[in-house]
């Protein structure tokens, strides 16, 4: 199975999300082609409601311990309340290029 399908069912499971976007970012680093290794997640959930943005990035860390410790390089988070990503209007800013390499 996908890297990015267990992130994306795991996520799912643990928070039951309203809003739940996982990007595979692998392709805009220096790695072999077709490689699951960097994710950017963006999550809206009932879950982070009065939640700090340390809390609620270790509680997503902790579901995705094993892929973290495995096959996960990087892992940006982007999670909101819903009342938080309203005012966003569901908008996060883009990641960054790597300067790590050839592409």
């Amino acid at each position: 199975m996908k890297v990015q399908t267990i992130i994306e069912k795991k996520l799912t499971t643990a928070f039951s999300p309203d809003y739940l976007l996982v990007e595979n970012e692998s392709h805009m680093h220096n790695v072999p082609a077709g490689s699951e290794m960097h994710f950017k997640v963006q999550i809206v959930a009932s879950d982070f409601d009065g939640e700090t943005l340390i809390k609620r990035h270790r509680a997503i860390n902790k579901v995705l311990e094993h892929e973290l410790s495995n096959s996960i390089h990087a892992l940006s988070i982007h999670a909101f309340t819903q009342q938080e990503w309203s005012i966003r209007n569901g908008q996060v800013i883009d990641s960054p290029v790597c300067h790590g390499g050839g592409k």
